[in-house]
Order: structure tokens, then C-alpha cells, then sequence
């Protein structure tokens, strides 16, 4: 697969999740938050285990454990993000978590030790502006939901970064069925804990299907796949236009209103995705270069 393909489909992917918004709250109707993540993983684990066939006999136990830690950062970020909401506005919760952007940069110099370009903070700061248009009407104050919205956005940036190196020495569809087990398994132990809602009605069983087999299953894998030809900051850039999906699908399918600071926040992200494939290429030639 090329860069360039690799791209495109992470876009897909991001469309497909900028469209999850509209099923998770037909879910909340009958579901609790986290008996949504155990369905939505619970189905993704299914659908990606059949897929994953014969490859379950090379499955080896340092596999499980790096699967049950990414397992473990995606359901403590999907929970995070939907105790977030509870506590602050739509609007606060879609700017906050879209600062992974900002995060992915930070996790790469300070977790890996990665040297990072000036046009990585550059093109990071201009994805924030957009979205930050996009999202933001009436200013942003911190409460608790902000910091649990804040917390799942570090955590989102974490896996990306890890899920890159396990990459490296792992198959992606291996990784991602073991990732949507644990935050299934994670999602189920703690909605019996708590006592929430768990069998789906009327709707809500097509909300769940589609959450699963699209947003996690398909989503997920594909993320993987991709990112084997994309950095991370990379990947971080393109899943900013989730926002400038969701408010086209909310637009579109739930007639929401779409202002000058909409398209003008929209604009920027794209100028920022823009402008960091233009730096990635360069930097690569640079390399290449170098390496010449």
C-alpha cells in the first residue's frame, strides 16, 4: 500500500467515525455508555475474529498483553469521552478530544523521544484554530467534564503513538481483535458492575451493528493497516476532520445550523492536512537525501 493510499483510507475512516455520533445517541436511548462499548467491541471482535482465521494459532502471549494494553487505553479513552459529555457540552467535548492533534506530537518527543519539525507544531496549532471554529460558540470553561474529555484525548494520542510501534513486529488485524476483546471484555464487566441497560431495542440494534462492523470493526483495522505507511503525526492531522464530517452529516441528516465560523474552522483543518502531507514529502526527500 502507498502513502498516499493509506491516507485516503484513513479519511474513509474518519468520515465513518465523524458519522458515529448519529447511532451512539440513538444507543443511549436504550443502552448505557459503557454496555455501548461492549457492544460495539463485542461485535467488532467477532466480525475481526472470523477475518483473523488460521492467524489465531500464531496469536502468542506477548501478543495478548500488548492487546489487552491497548485494549485498556481505548476503553478507558471511549469511557472517559462518554462520562465527558454527560458533564459538559457537545461543543467543549468534540473541541477538547480533537486536541489528540496537539497531543500526538507531545506523547512522540516526550514518551519516544522523537525530534519533532516546526511544521509539526505549526500545521498542530493550525488544526486547533479550525476545529476550535468549528466547535466553539460561547467560549470554553474547564469543569469536570472537560478534564475527563481532556484526559480520553491523551489517552487516544498515547495509543496511536504505541499502536504505531507494535505495528512494527505485529499484524494489524492480530492487534485489532485483540484490542476490541479487552474493550469489550472491559466494557461488559463494568456495565453488570454498574447495573446499566444492556439489551438493545427497536433502532438501536442497527445503531449498534454499524458502531461495531463500520465505525470499530472496519474502522479500527483500517487505522491499523494505514498507519504501517503514515507517522503519527501524521495520522493525528487527518483524524482532525472528524469534526468537519460530523457537522457536514449533522448538517445534512439533522438540519443543524452551519455559520461563517463552521466554514471558515472547516477551511483551516483542511489547509492544515494540506500543508502537513506537503512536510511529511518533504522531510522524506530529505531523508532520502541524507541517506544518499
Amino acid at each position: 500500500m502507498t502513502t498516499k493510499r493509506a491516507e485516503c483510507l484513513l479519511l474513509f475512516v474518519t468520515f465513518c467515525w465523524g458519522s458515529s455520533y448519529l447511532f451512539m445517541k440513538d444507543g443511549l436511548t436504550d443502552l448505557g455508555a459503557f454496555a455501548i462499548v461492549a457492544w460495539r467491541f463485542g461485535i467488532a471482535f467477532l466480525a475481526a475474529g472470523l477475518l483473523l482465521g488460521s492467524g489465531w494459532k500464531r496469536v502468542t502471549w506477548s501478543m495478548v498483553r500488548a492487546g489487552a494494553l491497548v485494549g485498556l487505553m481505548v476503553f478507558l479513552a471511549f469511557s472517559l469521552l462518554v462520562k465527558g459529555v454527560a458533564y459538559t457540552s457537545t461543543t467543549n467535548a468534540g473541541f477538547i478530544t480533537s486536541m489528540m492533534v496537539v497531543f500526538i506530537p507531545f506523547v512522540e518527543r516526550f514518551v519516544y523521544g522523537r525530534p519533532l519539525r516546526r511544521s509539526v507544531w505549526m500545521t498542530s496549532a493550525l488544526s486547533l484554530l479550525g476545529i476550535g471554529c468549528l466547535t466553539l460558540s460561547g467560549g470554553l470553561s474547564l469543569n469536570p467534564g472537560d478534564v475527563f474529555c481532556l484526559i480520553g484525548a491523551m489517552l487516544c494520542a498515547l495509543q496511536v503513538s504505541y499502536a504505531s510501534r507494535l505495528l512494527v513486529h505485529m499484524d494489524a488485524v492480530t492487534l485489532g481483535v485483540l484490542q476490541f476483546g479487552f474493550t469489550a471484555l472491559f466494557g461488559l464487566l463494568t456495565a453488570l458492575y454498574l447495573g446499566e441497560p444492556m439489551m438493545p431495542h427497536g433502532t438501536s440494534w442497527g445503531s449498534m451493528m454499524y458502531l461495531g462492523l463500520v465505525c470499530s470493526a472496519f474502522g479500527f483495522l483500517a487505522q491499523l493497516q494505514a498507519q504501517r505507511f503514515i507517522a503519527a503525526e501524521r495520522v493525528g492531522i487527518l483524524f482532525s476532520l472528524e469534526p468537519v464530517f460530523a457537522a457536514i452529516i449533522g448538517v445534512i441528516c439533522l438540519h443543524e445550523s452551519f455559520g461563517f465560523s463552521h466554514l471558515a474552522g472547516a477551511a483551516l483543518v483542511l489547509m492544515s492536512v494540506v500543508l502537513s502531507g506537503k512536510s511529511d514529502s518533504s522531510a522524506e526527500k530529505a531523508d532520502q537525501t541524507a541517506k544518499a
